[in-house]
C-alpha cells in the first residue's frame, strides 16, 4: 500500500491561536489511515471517537486494560494492554483498514511507536489533539463515572501535551496532518471527511 499525499490542517486564525479550528469545514481523513487521538485523561477522546468513527475502527487502551485485568483503570496492566493493542494495530493496518487509537498518547514514545506501525504499513497517520483548557479537562474528569483518574495524573498529561504542542513539535513527528481542538466548541463542531486511498 502506498502512502497518499500529505494532508495538513489549515485552521482559520482566530483569537484562540493559529492552531485552533474555527471553521465548520470537515477534517480530511485518509481512508485507510491511522488516526491517533491525543489528550489528557478526561479530555473527551472516547466520546469524540464514538461520534466520528465506527466502533469497529476504534482501539481503546482502557478496553484492553479491562480485558487484561478486569479494570480499565488498572495502570499495572498498561504494558501488556499496549503490547496487544500495538499488535492489533499492525494487523489491521496491514489489512488496509482505518484504525483509531483512543489513548492519551501524550508521551513522545507512545506516539513514536504508533507512527512506526503506520510507516511499516505504508499508511498515513493523522493526529487529532484535544488541547482543551485545564479547568475544562479537570471538570470533565471529575464528572466521569467509574473511570476517574487522579488529578495529579491529569496534570502530568496536560504538561506533556503542552510540551508536545510547544513550537510545533508535534507537527515534526511524522504525522501527515495534526488537527488541534482547543475549546469545547471546537470539539462539538468537528466533522470528518473520509478521503479514500486505494
Amino acid at each position: 500500500m502506498t502512502k497518499g499525499p500529505p494532508l495538513r490542517s489549515s485552521p482559520i486564525r482566530s483569537p484562540r491561536g493559529p492552531s485552533s479550528i474555527a471553521s465548520p469545514a470537515p477534517l480530511r481523513i485518509p481512508d485507510p489511515s491511522l488516526v491517533v487521538l491525543v489528550g489528557a485523561a478526561g479530555a473527551g477522546k472516547s466520546t469524540l471517537a464514538a461520534r466520528l468513527f465506527d466502533p469497529s475502527e476504534i482501539l481503546s487502551s482502557d478496553a484492553y486494560r479491562e480485558a487484561v485485568s478486569g479494570d480499565a483503570a488498572d495502570q499495572g496492566a498498561t504494558r501488556l494492554a499496549f503490547r496487544i493493542l500495538h499488535r492489533e494495530v499492525g494487523r489491521r493496518l496491514a489489512a488496509g483498514r482505518l484504525v483509531v487509537i483512543d489513548a492519551t498518547n501524550v508521551e513522545t514514545a507512545a506516539r513514536r511507536e504508533l507512527l512506526a506501525r503506520a510507516a511499516a504499513a505504508g499508511t498515513a497517520a493523522v493526529a487529532i489533539v484535544l488541547a482543551l483548557p485545564a479547568a475544562v479537562v479537570s471538570a470533565q474528569n471529575a464528572a466521569r463515572v467509574g473511570r476517574h483518574v487522579d488529578q495529579a495524573v491529569v496534570d502530568r498529561h496536560l504538561d506533556r501535551l503542552a510540551t508536545a504542542l510547544a513550537g510545533g513539535r508535534l507537527d515534526g513527528e511524522g504525522f501527515s496532518a495534526v488537527h488541534v481542538l482547543r475549546t469545547a466548541a471546537d470539539v462539538d463542531a468537528i466533522r470528518i471527511e473520509r478521503m479514500p486511498i486505494r
